[in-house]
């Protein structure tokens, strides 16, 4: 079964916390010192947050269950003609994972992933991924053709400012 990821940018990790414990009548399940994530049943969500970036909506994203819902949501992405960018066994966030990354029309990054262990660190850092080589039959689209590296562990905004992809799930 899915679950809708949500992914914000905050200014303090303790006030934010404070604040969507309130509102979700829980604690979170991941707590770091720039980083929480609750894993909320009701509704289904995966909600975080984080200061590795500016305030404010980070991505959105679907948490799958195992690999074959990840393909069949990347097989989809990409027969509907979007850029695929593909992370397999990627660390963000203090979890293991897989992900498929695209851009929405508005330029809205959306990850989705199927996490399969946990991390002792935020992130990788090194070099990403390439999008979709640019001679391939569905080139990503310009926001979405040079993702560059951030001290976060996805893709950040390519030169257009737009989201490439993000992080985190």
């Amino acid at each position: 079964m899915k679950r809708m990821h949500v992914h914000l940018g905050v200014k303090d990790i303790a006030e934010s916390v404070g604040f969507y414990s309130a509102l979700f009548g829980a604690s979170p399940t991941v707590l770091q010192s720039d980083y929480a994530k609750w894993m909320l049943d009701d509704p289904r969500v995966n909600f975080a947050i984080s200061t590795r970036g500016p305030a404010g909506l980070d991505h959105l994203g679907m948490q799958v269950d195992d690999t074959a819902e990840l393909k069949e949501a990347a097989d989809q992405l990409t027969a509907a003609g979007t850029a695929v960018l593909h992370q397999d066994d990627t660390v963000c966030c203090y979890a293991r994972s897989d992900k498929a990354w695209v851009s929405d029309p508005q330029g809205i990054a959306w990850e989705t992933f199927f996490s399969h262990g946990s991390a002792t660190v935020y992130g990788e850092e090194k070099a990403e991924p390439a999008a979709v080589a640019a001679a391939s039959c569905c080139a990503p689209r310009p926001d979405m053709a040079a993702p560059t590296t951030s001290s976060s562990c996805g893709p950040r905004p390519a030169a257009s400012g737009k989201p490439a992809a993000a992080c985190c799930g």
